[in-house]
């Protein structure tokens, strides 16, 4: 994916900042002419991610996250990019849960990052100087 622009929000990590993330996203996918249907997915994989971030990266401490979001015209598609000091913690690595059995049945967590997975074209983990990367790439 080759990108037009890179576009960055650094705040803090707290669920409050879930709609803030998302709207500064979401500025960027308007401008980009993103179809509802990509950014309403995008959307549930911010809400995602960054509560996640929110209540486990810092251990009830408070903390960053950063937020970048890459457009891309060819192919068209955005790749956004969270990245925390928190915990070392790759959600990539958990194993997907078993959607054939009932909620009742089923371990709890999980449920988000899989979600994701299936939504967006491709997500990335990495860690590296100290920090947790997620990236989720997402053609429209």
């Amino acid at each position: 994916m080759e990108g037009k622009n890179l576009k960055e929000l650094t705040a803090e990590a707290s669920l409050d900042n879930v709609l803030t993330i998302t709207e500064f996203i979401n500025e960027e996918l308007e401008e980009a002419r993103c179809p509802l249907k990509a950014r309403l997915q995008i959307d549930i994989a911010i809400d995602e991610i960054v509560s996640n971030i929110a209540k486990y990266a810092y251990g009830g401490r408070s903390g960053k996250v950063k937020v970048t979001i890459d457009i891309s015209s060819s192919p068209p598609g955005a790749e956004i990019t969270f990245t925390d000091s928190g915990v070392p913690f790759n959600p990539l690595a958990m194993k997907d849960p078993d959607v054939t059995l009932s909620s009742a049945d089923r371990k709890i967590g999980g449920l988000g990052i899989f979600m994701v997975k299936k939504t967006m074209d491709e997500v990335l983990y990495e860690y590296e100087d100290g920090c947790n990367i997620l990236t989720v790439r997402k053609e429209f």
